[in-house]
């Protein structure tokens, strides 16, 4: 049976393209803490590439960022391709079938939140007021 499931933090925002035919795939990288120190004392890491397709791509995207703390769950797959010097690569990866957000509520910004931010403070502009009988449509 090829199981993984795999808790860490996104190592940046999942980057999410389209195939030809309009499907979604993300990819990203999620950074996993092992459970033992280094000889100096450190906890070490391990950096796992992952891919995720169709709706749960999109809704991964949409709901985290890096930094996020997920929980990831699919298959772990071998893939190869020659690069453009002839060379045959190797890839392994999770390939994701699901996930769970991990974040307390309210840790990540929503849409909601950012309604409420003022676009125009950081830049020391004023917002002006427009009617909408002023608007030409």
């Amino acid at each position: 049976m090829n199981q993984v499931n795999l808790t860490g933090r996104l190592t940046k925002d999942i980057e999410l393209r389209y195939t030809q035919s309009g499907k979604a795939v993300g990819n990203g990288t999620i950074a996993v803490g092992r459970k033992f120190k280094s000889e100096n004392g450190e906890r070490e890491s391990d950096f796992i590439n992952f891919v995720m397709w169709g709706k749960a791509a999109e809704n991964f995207s949409n709901y985290t960022h890096k930094g996020s703390q997920v929980g990831l769950g699919g298959e772990w797959q071998t893939r190869n391709y020659e690069n453009n010097n002839g060379q045959r690569v190797y890839v392994n990866e999770l390939n994701a079938t699901s996930f769970d957000l991990l974040d307390p509520r309210g840790a990540t910004q929503t849409q909601s939140n950012l309604d409420s931010v003022d676009p125009f403070a950081a830049s020391g502009k004023k917002q002006i007021d427009i009617s909408d009988d002023a608007l030409p449509f």
